[in-house]
C-alpha cells in the first residue's frame, strides 16, 4: 500500500503501511511533493530486543512490541464481570486520502475490534485527528483508554506545558524530555484551572520566534490526560486522551466510541508559528464569533465593548443603581451590558438559588424588562449571567428533585445517603438524567424567549470530582450532555452569543469553544497577572475570543493597585471590556478611559484579525508583544500595535535595544508611542529616567528588517507599567 502524504503551510504528515499497520514516519517540515522509497527508514535491530523493527504507529500496540503507552486499552466483559486484559493486533484494512484529509481503517477480527482514524491537515498546517473504535464482537467491550498520539523528531528535547490555579491560570513550565512518561492528568470533571491548553515539545531553548516546536491540544471539557512518552530506544510520542472512570464506557456489540479531537501543529519558527496555525483554523470557521447567518447580522460583526456588573455591584441588585450604571456605560461608549449573578429567586449571596432559573419577583416586580429597556434604549446589547449546570441545596428545585443532584449514585440524596462535599456552596445537577436536562433547557430557553437577551455569560463554578449516574462514573456522559445543552440552545436562539466562564478560566478548550463565542480567561482582573494569563491563553485562542476587562484601581482578587493605563493596555489585547463601578470614574480618569475605549474601537479590526507576535526578550522583566496586520501593509495604515510591559525591576540600568518582530522586512515603518504621551495623567508614573530615548518624542522610521534585527532602545519603565506603540506603514 502506498504511503499517505498530507501537506499544508510548511508541514508534512507521512504515514507508511509497510509494517501492516499505519505508522507516522514524519510529522514536521514540508518534504515537498516527491518522497523516496520509505524502506530507507528501516532502523537497525539492536541486541537483546525484538527481532524486528517496532513501528511508531498511529495506534501504538503492545502486540507490535511497543514498550510505551498503548493507544487502545480495554477488556471483554461477561455478565458485567471484566475478563482478562488483552492487546489487540490491529492491521490496516483500508486507507485513503482526499485533499488534506485521510481515513484509515484498522481491524483485528480475532479481538472483534475496528478502529477508524480520521486526519485532516487544515490549510494553515493545523492537524486534526480522531479515532473511533467499534465493537465487532458478540460480547461487551469495556474501554479503558483510546489515545491519540504523534511522534516528534529526535531533536525535540524540551517540553513546555501550562499549569495554574484559580486566578493564576495558564502559566508555563519547562522540563527536559527524558526516558519515561510525563503525564498531565485532569480529574476535575471539567478542563481545570491547571489544565495545559498547549502541550509542546521543541528543540533546545525554543522560544517565541525561534526553534522547532511540535504542539498538541486535546479538545475536551471533561477528565483527560496529556502526555509525552519516551521509550528506551529514544523515540518520543506526545498526545492525549479522555480519562475514563472504571466501566464508564462499555461498548455493547456494534457500539462505538469516538475520541475527542487532538489538534496538533508544527512550527520551525517558535511558538508564534504554532499560534498562527491555531488562529488561522479558528478564523476560518463559518461561525467564528458571529451569530448564525439566519439572524441577518452583517458578516464580520465587531466584538462589542463590554461592561460586566460583577465587580461593580456584586449581589446588590437595585434597579435604579443598575440603570445609572448602564447610563454611565453608554456615555463611555460601551456596547454590551451584562447583568451578573444575583437576579434569580432567592439569590442574595452564593448560598442559595442555583437551579431556580426564574427572575426574582421581590427584586424585579416587573421582571428584567425595565433594565433591559434602559440598556437597549442606549443602543447597547443586554447580557445575563447563568450557571445552568449547578444547584444549591437551598433551592426549590433541589427540594423537589433531590435525585437530580450528582453524587456517588443516582439517588443518594433522596435515600438519605452521602452527598459530595460542597464547593462554593453548590452541587452539580445531573444532566445525564433526561428529566433534569429538559428542565434546565426549558428554563434557559424560556428566559431567552421572554426577554431581549443577546448574550449569556455561562458560568460553571466547581469541579466535578465525585460524579456518578446509575452507579457508574458519568463525567463522560455529563460532558456530552452539557455539549447537547449548548447546542440545543444555540439552535433555538441563533442570535444569542455565549461566553464560557468556569470559575473564570477552568473550562478553556476547543471542545467548549466549538459551542461558545468567548471565554472568560480568568476571574483575576489584576493586570500583572493577566499579562501571563493572556499571553498563554493567546498561544492557542485568538484575542477576539478571550474576555479581557479593566478592573477597579485596586484588584478584587490580589489587592494590587495599578494605574489605569497599565490596566487598559493589558485589556486592549483581547475582547475588551470593564468590570468596575464606572460611575465613580470622573475627571481625567474618565477622559482617559474614554480614550482607551476609542482606541479599542479604532484598532479592533487589527487586534482581532492580525498575527500575534512575541519578541524574544532576554530575562523576564520586560515583555514586548503585539498584533501585526496579516495582509500586505498599505501606506498610511496601522500595520501593528505593540505593548512594552514591565513586570518587575530589571538587573540592568536600562533595557537596551529590543527588536520589534513580525513586520515586512523591506517595508518602511514609523514607530511611535500612543500611550502614555507627555500630556497624559499616567506619564510621570510610567517612567523612571532623566531623559527618554531620542525616538520616543517624534517616532522612529526604519524598515522591518532593521526593527526586528537591531531594534530600538526602549525607555525605562517603572515596574507594572506599560507603553502602547503604534506602527504605521510608510
Amino acid at each position: 500500500m502506498d504511503p499517505l502524504h498530507l501537506r499544508s503551510a510548511g508541514t508534512s504528515l507521512v504515514i507508511s503501511f509497510d509494517s501492516g499497520e499505519a505508522e507516522v514516519v514524519h510529522w514536521g517540515a514540508d518534504l515537498g511533493a516527491d518522497l523516496p522509497d520509505l524502506a530507507i527508514l528501516t532502523s537497525p535491530v539492536p541486541h537483546s530486543a525484538i527481532d524486528a523493527r517496532v513501528p511508531a504507529a498511529l495506534l501504538p500496540q503492545a502486540s507490535s512490541s511497543w514498550r510505551g503507552r498503548a493507544a487502545l486499552r480495554g477488556s471483554r466483559t461477561a455478565d458485567g464481570v471484566s475478563g482478562l486484559d488483552f492487546s489487540a493486533r490491529l492491521r490496516v484494512v483500508t486507507a485513503g486520502a482526499d485533499g488534506g484529509s485521510a481515513v484509515i481503517v484498522q481491524s483485528d477480527p480475532d479481538a472483534g475490534l475496528t478502529v477508524e482514524s480520521t486526519l485532516t491537515l487544515h490549510d494553515a498546517g493545523l492537524l486534526e485527528m480522531r479515532h473511533t473504535v467499534t465493537n465487532d464482537g458478540t460480547t461487551p467491550y469495556r474501554l479503558d483508554e483510546l489515545a491519540t498520539v504523534l511522534p516528534v523528531a529526535p531533536d525535540a528535547v524540551e517540553l513546555l506545558d501550562l499549569t495554574g490555579r484559580w486566578c493564576r491560570e495558564r502559566h508555563p513550565q519547562r522540563r527536559a524530555i527524558q526516558q519515561g512518561t510525563w503525564v498531565r492528568t485532569g480529574r476535575h470533571g471539567r478542563t481545570g484551572h491547571d489544565s495545559s491548553l498547549l502541550f509542546a515539545a521543541g528543540t533546545t531553548g525554543f522560544g517565541n520566534r525561534h526553534g522547532k516546536v511540535w504542539a498538541t491540544h486535546l479538545a475536551w471539557s471533561g477528565n483527560h490526560e496529556q502526555f509525552a512518552d519516551t521509550i528506551g530506544d529514544g523515540r518520543t510520542m506526545i498526545g492525549g486522551s479522555e480519562l475514563l472512570g472504571p466501566a464508564e464506557v462499555i461498548l455493547e456489540p456494534g457500539g462505538s466510541y469516538t475520541t475527542p479531537a487532538l489538534f496538533a501543529a508544527y512550527s520551525d519558527h517558535g511558538l508564534d508559528g504554532i499560534t498562527e496555525a491555531f488562529y488561522s483554523w479558528f478564523r476560518s470557521r463559518p461561525h467564528h464569533v458571529l451569530p448564525a447567518a439566519s439572524t441577518g447580522l452583517p458578516a464580520g460583526k465587531p466584538r462589542p465593548v463590554v461592561l460586566n456588573t460583577w465587580e461593580a455591584v456584586y449581589f446588590d441588585h437595585n434597579l435604579d443603581t443598575l440603570i445609572e450604571l448602564a447610563e454611565s456605560a453608554a456615555n463611555l461608549g460601551v456596547e454590551r451590558f451584562v447583568l451578573d449573578d444575583g437576579w434569580f429567586r432567592g439569590r442574595r449571596d452564593d448560598h442559595a438559588g442555583l437551579g431556580d432559573w426564574y427572575v426574582d419577583e421581590t427584586l424585579w416586580p416587573k421582571g428584567l424588562t425595565p433594565l433591559i429597556d434602559a440598556v437597549t434604549s442606549h443602543g447597547m446589547e443586554f447580557g445575563l449571567w447563568v450557571e445552568p449546570e449547578m444547584v444549591n441545596l437551598d433551592s426549590d428545585i433541589a427540594r423537589a428533585h433531590p435525585d437530580w443532584i450528582v453524587g456517588p449514585s443516582a439517588v443518594q440524596h433522596k435515600d438519605g445517603g452521602r452527598l459530595p462535599l460542597e464547593w462554593r456552596n453548590q452541587h452539580i445537577i445531573d444532566l445525564v438524567n433526561p428529566e433534569a436536562w429538559q428542565y434546565i433547557y426549558s428554563r434557559i430557553d424560556a428566559l431567552l424567549s421572554e426577554n431581549n437577551i443577546s448574550y449569556l455569560k455561562w458560568d460553571q463554578n466547581r469541579d466535578l470530582l465525585e460524579h456518578g449516574h446509575a452507579g457508574r462514573s458519568s463525567v463522560h456522559e455529563q460532558t456530552l450532555a452539557a455539549y447537547r445543552l449548548f447546542d440545543a440552545l444555540r439552535k433555538a436562539h441563533p442570535g444569542v452569543e455565549i461566553e464560557s466562564c468556569s470559575s473564570g478560566g477552568a473550562r478553556v478548550d476547543l471542545g467548549i469553544l466549538e459551542r461558545t463565542d468567548r471565554i472568560w480567561g480568568s476571574d483575576c482582573n489584576d493586570a500583572l497577572e493577566r499579562q501571563t494569563i493572556q499571553r498563554w491563553t493567546g498561544a492557542v485562542v485568538p484575542p477576539e475570543l478571550v474576555g479581557s476587562h479593566i478592573g477597579p484601581t485596586t484588584s478584587h482578587t490580589t489587592a494590587r493597585t495599578h494605574d489605569l493605563s497599565f490596566r487598559a493596555i493589558t485589556a486592549l489585547f483581547g475582547h475588551f471590556g470593564m468590570e468596575w463601578d464606572i460611575r465613580g470614574v470622573q475627571g481625567k480618569d474618565r477622559e482617559e478611559l474614554k480614550r482607551f475605549i476609542a482606541l479599542f474601537k479604532e484598532h479592533r479590526g487589527l487586534l482581532h484579525s492580525g498575527r500575534r507576535v512575541h519578541a524574544d526578550v532576554a530575562g523576564d522583566a520586560l515583555l514586548l508583544h503585539g498584533v501585526v496586520t496579516d495582509a500586505p501593509a498599505v501606506s498610511g495604515t496601522t500595520a501593528g500595535l505593540f505593548a512594552l510591559v514591565s513586570t518587575r525591576t530589571s538587573a540592568a540600568e536600562e533595557p537596551g535595544r529590543i527588536g520589534i518582530p513580525g513586520l515586512e522586512a523591506g517595508r518602511t515603518y514609523r514607530v511611535e508611542a500612543v500611550f502614555p504621551t507627555p500630556e497624559d495623567a499616567d506619564y510621570g508614573h510610567t517612567y523612571t529616567q532623566v531623559q527618554p530615548p531620542a525616538w520616543l518624542a517624534d517616532g522612529a522610521v526604519a524598515n522591518g528588517r532593521f526593527l526586528a534585527e537591531v531594534g530600538l532602545p526602549m525607555p525605562n519603565l517603572n515596574p507594572e507599567h506599560a507603553l502602547l506603540l503604534k506602527v504605521t506603514a510608510l
